[in-house]
């Protein structure tokens, strides 16, 4: 992955390419927002079998979905793209013209998402697709750095770890703590500045030293308890514990000491 230069966003809005944005999903309308706010002109989000206007077409739909959506506005517009972190630009082939991929490394929610200062994942059929993506990343405040269609398996794998499955952790973490029965306990309020200081730990210092815990300290006599406490009370949540037990064991291994 090759994170491109970023150029300051003081093009006038005049000469800024016009987008048609279509999806009304999450991703969708929080672009069509986004865009609008820096200055594009912007049709849509539009609906299923509909066709927006714009010198470029940013098509957000379910990856299922991009193939058919290409077919579906071929010929549209002479720059056609995707907001899909795992799907190849071979994907939008039916639409012709040249393609784009423009994948904001954000998690986004009804309520919108804050784009300004993340990541963007971005390629191009050609340099001047590239050059397109990077500059509507560039110009809603986003990092963009390219990926190619070899590296995007491993790439999205790498974001849904790092969104998707700490959700489902924070989640597990939730159930456990609801099991054991504790009065009071609101898992979300009280594990909250946990996961926060955890996470900022994570960024400033890397993973090897932001590692805490008994594992890290080599205390497998308490890891062992914990172990048993998930057995009784989630017993389902067992192999994820011996996984994730197993890959923080290596991980403490790899630290240098001080």
């Amino acid at each position: 992955m090759r994170e491109l230069e970023r150029q300051p966003a003081d093009t006038p809005p005049s000469c800024t390419p016009s987008v048609g944005v279509v999806g009304r999903g999450r991703v969708g309308r929080a672009l069509a927002l986004a865009l609008r706010a820096a200055g594009y002109r912007v049709d849509g989000p539009a609906g299923r079998d509909e066709v927006p206007a714009g010198e470029a077409i940013l098509l957000s739909v379910p990856d299922s979905e991009i193939a058919a959506a290409a077919a579906t506005v071929a010929g549209a517009a002479p720059f056609i793209g995707h907001t899909s972190g795992a799907t190849p630009l071979t994907a939008l082939e039916p639409a012709g013209g040249q393609l784009f991929g423009l994948h904001p490394l954000q998690t986004f929610t009804d309520a919108g998402a804050h784009m300004a200062g993340c990541g963007c994942a971005v390629a191009g059929s050609t340099p001047a697709a590239v050059d397109l993506a990077a500059r509507i990343a560039c110009d809603l405040g986003m990092l963009p750095f390219e990926v190619g269609d070899d590296q995007r398996a491993a790439y999205h794998a790498a974001a849904s770890i790092a969104s998707n499955f700490l959700v489902t952790l924070q989640a597990e973490a939730e159930e456990l703590a609801a099991a054991a029965g504790i009065d009071g306990f609101d898992a979300r309020r009280l594990l909250g500045p946990l996961v926060r200081t955890t996470v900022e730990n994570w960024l400033a210092l890397g993973a090897h030293d932001a590692l805490t815990g008994p594992i890290s300290r080599g205390d497998e006599a308490t890891v062992a308890r914990q172990r048993e406490a998930v057995a009784e009370a989630r017993p389902e949540a067992v192999a994820m514990f011996d996984a994730l037990a197993d890959r923080t064991r290596a991980l403490a291994a790899e630290r240098v000491p001080a």
